[in-house]
């Protein structure tokens, strides 16, 4: 029988793993509950990728999940003890939406930033998904539009799970369409050309 009063050290240590990350300022992360009954002890992180403060719908640019689970008895399936799910969801520009290589790419997307942050994983499996939206009759709200939704899951090799939030907020990032991303530097605004 599991202890709900006292989890396990190993589920400790990777909850104090994530705290105390930051993220780049478009990011509006909050903690969610958690999927119930697939794994004993879970923990979830979503953020909101949005260009504003006051999370202005103009300024959306896609919803993305982090979901930590674990099982101390290990599940046959993860091949481990900890089990790392991702989802995300962005809107895509028309022409994005439809290169025939975008689900290939975004795939990419995601094991490149777990081998950049250095994130130790086994067992990376997923779907990529466009999701084609067109509106008829009633209230105009948009015209047709192309979301991408990403849904991954992979096995970490240790419980310490900073690489894995921040290839996930990294990837998210790319996911979201945001320019690469450095504290430091100031990003000069657009300007129009006027005719």
């Amino acid at each position: 029988m599991i202890d709900q009063a006292h989890p396990p050290a190993e589920f400790i240590t990777a909850l104090g793993s994530l705290k105390g990350q930051s993220f780049r300022p478009e990011f509006h992360v909050s903690q969610i509950p958690p999927p119930q009954r697939i794994a004993p002890w879970s923990v979830a992180l979503q953020a909101e990728v949005n260009d504003t403060e006051d999370l202005d719908p103009d300024s959306y640019r896609g919803d993305m999940k982090f979901v930590v689970l674990h099982d101390p008895d290990g599940q046959l399936a993860w091949d481990g003890t900890f089990r790392i799910i991702v989802h995300a969801r962005a809107p895509m520009d028309g022409e994005m939406g439809d290169d025939p290589l975008l689900g290939e790419v975004a795939w990419s997307w995601l094991a490149d930033a777990l081998e950049s942050a250095g994130a130790g994983y086994h067992d990376l499996s997923g779907t990529v998904t466009r999701v084609f939206n067109e509106t008829f009759g009633g209230l105009y709200l948009d015209s047709s539009k192309v979301d991408l939704e990403l849904r991954a899951s992979w096995t970490p090799q240790t419980p310490y799970l900073t690489e894995h939030l921040l290839a996930w907020a990294d990837f998210s990032a790319t996911f979201a369409g945001l320019a690469p991303y450095s504290p430091g530097l100031a990003v000069l605004p657009r300007k129009v050309a006027k005719i």
